[in-house]
């Protein structure tokens, strides 16, 4: 029988070698590739195409909760589970609605890893046992219509998300457009339309809504 493939998505280098140290000791998992940041996994799922993807919510570049509808809308059968320190309800249903199949705490990995992986194969949704309470109230959204999109009407694009997490690290647009290799003008752009997206009036606004929603 083929392997069930997996792409593992951290910054933390040690930590992901320890799951994968983990994930080898099954016969029957396979990880195919790895990355550190969200836009290092897009481009790798550009060349891979695994059965699943476990990835961290906070990543650089570009973090998971923006990651999981290019992947979703890429790769409609590929599965994502979320494995995360973040215990708040509010991330898990961020995750849901972005379109994870699972969320799984980084402290329940060592004891619920291949747990989580076996529901995810069958096609069942998984939520970490500590937060299995929290899943009542916002299980519908899991299998609801606004899964597609992690912020409604506000939804940023993928650069869009990029350049917020840049300007709330403090990058300056033009820090920002060297390290994305462009123009000072095009991020003063994207900076232009998140503004009116978010309904903010400046920099400090979109600093604000970054660290509210958690992307530094």
């Amino acid at each position: 029988m083929a392997p069930y493939t997996i792409v593992l998505a951290d910054d933390h280098i040690l930590f992901r070698q320890g799951v994968r140290k983990i994930l080898e000791t099954a016969p029957d998992l396979q990880v195919v590739g790895e990355a550190d940041d969200g836009l290092a996994l897009l481009a790798l799922l550009q060349r891979v195409t695994p059965h699943l993807v476990v990835l961290d919510i906070a990543m650089p570049q570009l973090r998971g909760l923006e990651a999981v509808p290019e992947i979703r809308a890429r790769h409609s059968t590929l599965k994502v589970l979320i494995l995360t320190m973040h215990k708040e309800r509010a991330y898990l249903r961020k995750a849901m609605v972005a379109g994870a199949n699972g969320y799984l705490l980084k402290e329940d990995a060592e004891t619920e890893l291949f747990a989580a992986i076996h529901k995810l194969r069958e096609g069942t949704a998984y939520v970490s046992p500590k937060l299995a309470d929290a899943l009542v109230p916002v299980e519908a959204e899991w299998c609801g219509a606004g899964r597609t999109s992690a912020s409604g009407a506000r939804s940023l694009t993928l650069r869009e998300s990029q350049v917020l997490k840049l300007i709330a690290e403090g990058n300056s647009s033009k820090a920002i457009a060297e390290l994305l290799c462009v123009s000072p003008r095009t991020v003063e752009h994207h900076r232009a339309n998140m503004m009116t997206k978010l309904h903010v009036k400046g920099v400090a606004d979109l600093v604000r809504y970054a660290l509210a929603e958690g992307y530094i």
